[in-house]
């Protein structure tokens, strides 16, 4: 193979510094947003990262979504494989159209406006934990958590009676301080749990996602499939958002004190965190069909990594992109993604974050880090960005 002498590799590195901004060296390679990446495995694929060219590529049917077919950006994992049924974010249609169609309605008006009225109780008890505790505390273990968890618990279904089992196994897989082999463990009981659950579904329904979808003609693998899926989607990215989007507003004080003098700015506030941290920063799409891209060609089975995090930080969309400012306009930012794929739940992920941000920095007037900026444990190397722990105090 012969390797271009341009061939980028992807940065993957962030400053303790500046711990909201993408990897330093992506912004320069904007400069030419369609170019040539040598991956971890050796494959010489694509990095795109203009937002312009980033929307082009979610948008085309030509480029798949499914894992086999393709290479991972981040790191050398080995031939991947095809993803469990279910996992949306790895189909291509009709597989895709079918179980998307089947979800899409159950994210209704009235669906979210209940889980909205749950969410406020849910963040009133956690805030009235915290108060009890002290400060002191670190806000993921006591809030950014625990929220996102109880929402999923509510959308799923979960018996409240097996909800402090279900976090708890959530917590070991979400834990800094846990073993290879517990989080393997907490996976295998989690699976083995919403498989369970599926079948409890099926005898004795209730209003949630999971008894509506056992009305469909998915299996009860498929179903436990999509359990899986909306967990992983649901928890994860929403805990680092509030976590990482909570470091970001402290961190920009004369921004918090806006949401808090405002609290008409939450929506706003949240779709410029969205784009301004891109927590989800780095995808990948499979060429099946030889694709001309910003002047480029990119041949059938190559891969193309995609950067979410430089898209969103494009001058060519957005004036003065790495400042945070709440007031700004982000029509357009990609946090969700583009296309068929774009994010199942982000209305439901923009509920949560709209009510548990302004919650916390009202109940907290004087919130703050509990300890240097830079000594906050970041969270690298993984797909989703974020914060290990976030000592806070009041």
């Amino acid at each position: 193979m012969n390797i271009p002498q341009d061939a980028v590799k992807l940065p993957t590195e962030r400053s303790p510094r500046c711990p909201f901004d993408p990897p330093a060296g992506l912004a320069g390679l904007r400069e030419r947003p369609v170019r040539r990446m040598l991956f971890p495995d050796g494959h010489l694929g694509w990095l795109v990262t203009g937002h312009a060219q980033v929307r082009a590529v979610l948008a085309d049917p030509r480029f798949s979504s499914r894992h086999e077919l393709g290479h991972y950006p981040l790191a050398d994992i080995g031939t991947l494989r095809p993803a469990p049924p279910g996992t949306l974010t790895a189909m291509d249609a009709p597989e895709h159209t079918r179980f998307r169609r089947l979800l899409v309605g159950r994210f209704t008006v009235r669906r979210m406006r209940q889980l909205t009225d749950r969410l406020v109780e849910i963040c009133g008890d956690h805030l009235d934990a915290m108060e009890q505790h002290g400060s002191p505390t670190d806000l993921v273990a006591a809030y950014a958590q625990p929220v996102p968890a109880l929402m999923i618990c509510e959308l799923l279904g979960v018996p409240y009676a097996d909800r402090e089992a279900f976090q708890r196994h959530i917590s070991v897989l979400s834990g800094v301080d846990t073993s290879v082999e517990d989080q393997y463990a907490a996976y295998q009981a989690m699976i083995d749990y919403l498989a369970g659950l599926v079948v409890a579904k099926r005898a004795a329904p209730t209003d949630d996602v999971l008894s509506e979808l056992t009305a469909s003609d998915l299996t009860d693998t498929e179903l436990a499939g999509v359990a899986t899926f909306l967990l992983g989607a649901g928890f994860d990215t929403t805990m680092n958002m509030l976590s990482l989007g909570t470091y970001a507003l402290l961190s920009h004080p004369e921004q918090a004190a806006l949401l808090r003098a405002e609290p008409e700015l939450a929506a706003g506030t949240v779709e410029e965190l969205l784009r301004y941290l891109t927590i989800a920063h780095t995808g990948a799409r499979y060429a099946i069909a030889d694709v001309e891209l910003d002047g480029e060609l990119v041949r059938a089975g190559e891969t193309v990594a995609i950067s979410l995090a430089a898209a969103n930080r494009d001058p060519d969309k957005y004036s003065d992109p790495d400042r945070l400012d709440v007031r700004r306009q982000t029509s357009g930012q990609l946090a969700f993604g583009q296309g068929i794929h774009q994010c199942l739940g982000q209305q439901l992920a923009r509920t949560e974050l709209r009510v548990a941000l302004p919650a916390l920095f009202a109940r907290f007037p004087d919130l703050r880090l509990a300890v240097p900026a830079e000594e906050v444990p970041l969270r690298q190397g993984t797909d989703i960005y974020g914060v290990q722990r976030l000592p806070v105090a009041w």
